[in-house]
């Protein structure tokens, strides 16, 4: 997926009300993605996604190591912080950019990162929340 398809999916799903609003929350939940999975898996994830949102997501892991042990809470206000906004919209932006992503990807690294993120976090992913509501 390109990275003009990715940014205008995010802006439909979330009804942001411009691209650059789209962007920032795309770049926000990636970088912060990219804290909390495993280093090597966020450069599997990277490899699949457009250069300049590959970029992101490996600057965030190699500063922090990756695997960062937070949940949801902290997502959300990482995200708000980053995207300037609060951390209930964060949640929607995220939801919406992880749809996106979960498109993006390759089935089986869907399915890794949904297992190396907690519940509260890998729900917010279509993959996820199909296992919960399984359960």
């Amino acid at each position: 997926m390109h990275h003009d398809q990715i940014i205008g999916k995010v802006q439909a799903l979330t009804r942001l009300p411009d691209r650059g609003s789209a962007e920032m929350a795309t770049r926000a939940v990636l970088t912060t993605l990219a804290e909390r999975l495993p280093s090597g898996l966020t450069d599997h994830v990277a490899a699949q996604l457009p250069p300049t949102l590959a970029a992101p997501m490996r600057q965030a892991g190699e500063a922090t190591g990756g695997g960062e042990r937070f949940g949801l809470t902290t997502f959300a206000g990482r995200i708000a912080g980053r995207a300037e906004t609060d951390e209930d919209a964060a949640l929607r932006e995220a939801a919406a950019v992880l749809e996106v992503l979960d498109a993006a990807l390759a089935p089986e690294l869907t399915e890794k990162v949904v297992a190396a993120l907690p519940k509260d976090i890998g729900g917010l992913l279509p993959v996820g929340r199909a296992a919960e509501e399984s359960e």
